[in-house]
């Protein structure tokens, strides 16, 4: 029996120049696995200081995260022509890796991670809401100030009021292929 086919797995990376400078980008980054491993509040508080120590050194804000119990999710800012998106996020998925070694069995994190450059019509807060938001959506708290993993290095958080207008990142609302 011949050997099965694969095909190869499609890029998803834009090219490396595509993430320097000041753009904002929302990123998610998924557990290895999916493993909760943010199910744990001191894990969670450990990633938040990192998360903070890596931003200032990389020259980004975080104007919104949230530790989900197996992912992340991050709407961050570079502040100089130089910030590197794929430089932040290897340097603080290597810090946290380091500082939870004796928690975690395996690997920490995913290989790869998502990420969507906001467009002319993403509004930020919008995006940041919809970060916010999510451990509403996975029924964890009722409201999204409940939830002790989200925030902002920027915003006044807790934020109470949420826009009546919610953002939908576009993988969602795109209509499949027909």
């Amino acid at each position: 029996m011949l050997g099965m086919f694969t095909a190869p797995r499609k890029p998803i990376r834009l090219p490396p120049d595509e993430y320097l400078g000041t753009a904002i980008s929302f990123v998610t980054i998924c557990c290895e696995n999916r493993l909760p491993v943010f199910r744990e509040d001191s894990r969670s508080k450990a990633a938040i200081e990192a998360l903070r120590r890596v931003a200032k050194s990389q020259q980004f804000l975080v104007h919104a995260f949230c530790f989900m119990p197996d992912h992340v999710h991050l709407l961050m800012e570079g502040t100089a022509p130089g910030s590197d998106l794929l430089r932040f996020v290897a340097q603080w998925k290597q810090q946290t890796g380091y500082i939870l070694r004796n928690d975690v069995i395996k690997g920490l994190w995913q290989r790869r991670f998502y990420d969507h450059i906001l467009r002319s019509d993403d509004q930020p807060d919008l995006v940041a809401w919809y970060i916010w938001m999510n451990p509403v959506r996975r029924g964890i708290v009722a409201k999204p100030h409940e939830y002790p993993f989200s925030g902002s290095f920027t915003e006044k958080w807790p934020r109470i009021t949420a826009p009546t207008k919610l953002w939908n990142p576009p993988w969602k609302s795109r209509s499949p292929a027909k």
